[in-house]
């Protein structure tokens, strides 16, 4: 792979910069979109360590995760655009699956990785594209058994409703996607919260990332256990600097970008990623 040469051939301290770097932008457009920045992290990871394993990786990107939402969640509860109630129900079912995704991830090959992770990335961009403005009418289905009503610290008020069971079902699958595939979860559970839940954009956003900052670092801890950061604290930490960083300047921007953008920006990313993975040549089944 050409960037992972170009990365060796940089030594320590260029490696780790631009490790710097990448951690700035994955910070400041994950804590926009309210993801995380694993989706964007991971594919970047496999290009410059194409001999590093899956474990490895998503170790990494777990830990640079909860960085990224840890820094994000502070200026969001700021903001006042986190449901607090919501977020701590959600947590608490994403937590068993988070350890589930990461235990699991160690019976993954390279090439399944990379084809499990360019196919949900593939998936969750079209759906977003196909019309991001969409909300699904499932009340019918599944009945409203949650009210709220919010107002941020700009006094603008948000009320919105869901079913509990189906977002704690959602919350408990996502945990476990995240941990396996090192991104975070938030590219799920945004959409599904937007979309599904019936939630306003900017309080998904904000919402979401604190769940992130638990899911995370659940799955973090669980790799820090199975002793996957070897070889890999001096990468994780550079990362970790960037992206708390530039989850500040992220938090800042939501507010001034409109809901149907972020969706959109989201979508092409993931596309474009899910597609280069999916076509890697270094996929062997």
């Amino acid at each position: 792979m050409l960037m992972g040469a170009v990365a060796i051939s940089l030594g320590w301290w260029p490696l780790h910069l631009l490790l710097l770097a990448v951690g700035f932008g994955v910070g400041a457009y994950g804590t926009l979109i309210g993801a995380g920045g694993g989706f964007v992290l991971v594919p970047v990871l496999l290009v410059i360590y194409p001999t590093e394993t899956p474990t490895q990786l998503t170790a990494v990107s777990l830990a640079t995760v909860f960085a990224n939402a840890a820094s994000g969640s502070v200026a969001y509860l700021r903001a006042k655009r986190v449901d607090l109630r919501s977020a701590a129900m959600f947590s608490v079912a994403t937590l068993p699956g988070a350890v589930l995704g990461a235990l699991s991830v160690q019976a993954l090959s390279r090439g399944a990785f990379n084809v499990i992770f360019g196919a949900a990335l593939t998936l969750v961009s079209l759906v977003l594209l196909s019309n991001p403005d969409r909300r699904l009418k499932l009340e019918g289905i599944f009945p409203a058994t949650e009210r709220r009503e919010l107002v941020d610290a700009k006094g603008k008020i948000y009320k919105y409703r869901y079913n509990l069971p189906l977002a704690l079902s959602a919350s408990a699958m996502v945990g476990f996607l995240s941990s396996l595939l090192g991104i975070g979860g938030g590219i799920i559970h945004v959409p599904f919260m937007a979309q599904v839940l019936g939630f306003p954009t900017h309080i998904a956003t904000a919402t979401s990332h604190a769940v992130l900052a638990v899911m995370a670092g659940a799955g973090t801890v669980t790799h820090v256990v199975q002793g996957a950061f070897s070889g890999m604290l001096y990468r994780t930490l550079f990362l970790a600097i960037g992206v708390v960083l530039g989850a500040q300047v992220g938090a800042r921007l939501s507010g001034k970008v409109r809901a149907t953008w972020l969706l959109r920006l989201l979508a092409l990313a993931l596309l474009l990623v899910g597609v280069r993975l999916l076509a890697s040549p270094i996929i062997h089944l």
